[in-house]
């Protein structure tokens, strides 16, 4: 954030202030971002919460992020990239995220290919569910489309004594919108999330404590970070899924990758 502008006005909210599962897409609409609980997002996916629950230990195997530009060890994490028009789901050849500087100077304008999401998470039919119904709210805001989707499994760890959720600072990811859910949460404090208008002074902060709440932010309005965690316990760590959905394609190095080559025009 530019140091000559003054910090944005932030109203405190300790606990996070829910929308109704079925004004998502109002809630994005009027202030670019929207907080979904754990049963509000079972009853969006149609789904028990055990189902959810279930996925939780495939986070106990994420290989080590080895992009980490600030030399820190807390960071593991895996990702997968999909087409979603409208019921479909289609898994795209696996590839590198990409991100230019300008939304990310930290690991921005650089290949970063990390290890794929497993078959444990990508095969329970309540991920294709997840991926369809938040690409149908993002329809909803901008029109029926194909969606470019990224996911990204996260767990940040107080291996170094801290973790940091957003080291690249408060940001926006060059995407329409994006989707946070907090999977577990353990042994830690801190973990603050901060949305800011992306054109006003103000913002608001609160911390997602209840696994499987769902933050949505519309990346043209809004800017946001998550503050640093530090232990309360041994092996403390948060872990969150995170999606991203485009509409101009996968973001890319070069315009050519930008789509992949089985949808690209002639």
């Amino acid at each position: 954030m530019n140091a000559l502008v003054p910090p944005p006005t932030l109203a405190s909210s300790l606990a996070p202030p829910y929308a109704a599962p079925l004004q998502l897409g109002r809630a994005l609409a009027a202030t670019g971002h929207a907080v979904v609980s754990p049963a509000g997002l079972c009853a969006l996916l149609d789904t028990e919460l055990p189902t959810l629950t279930a996925l939780q230990p495939t986070w106990d195997d994420l290989p080590a992020d080895a992009y980490l530009r600030d030399g820190g060890r807390y960071r593991r994490r895996r990702h997968a990239c999909f087409i979603v028009d409208d019921q479909q789901v289609e898994r795209v050849p696996h590839r590198a995220h990409w991100q230019p500087v300008e939304y990310n100077a930290l690991h921005g304008g650089i290949e970063r290919l990390f290890e794929p999401m497993t078959e444990a998470v990508l095969a329970q039919p309540v991920w294709a569910r997840l991926l369809v119904q938040l690409s149908a709210t993002c329809s909803a805001l901008r029109g029926a489309r194909p969606w470019f989707v990224e996911a990204h499994q996260f767990r940040i760890d107080t291996t170094d004594g801290i973790g940091r959720p957003t080291p690249e600072g408060a940001h926006r990811d060059g995407v329409d919108f994006v989707a946070v859910i907090l999977v577990d949460r353990r042994g830690v404090k801190g973990g603050e999330t901060r949305v800011f208008e992306a054109n006003g002074p103000h913002g608001i902060r609160f911390t997602l404590t209840e696994p499987w709440t769902l933050l949505m932010l519309d990346d043209a309005k809004v800017i946001h970070e998550s503050t640093p965690i530090l232990p309360t316990a041994p092996d403390g760590h948060r872990d969150t899924l995170v999606l991203t959905f485009r509409s101009a394609g996968f973001q890319g190095p070069s315009a050519e990758a930008l789509v992949p080559a089985a949808t690209a025009p002639n």
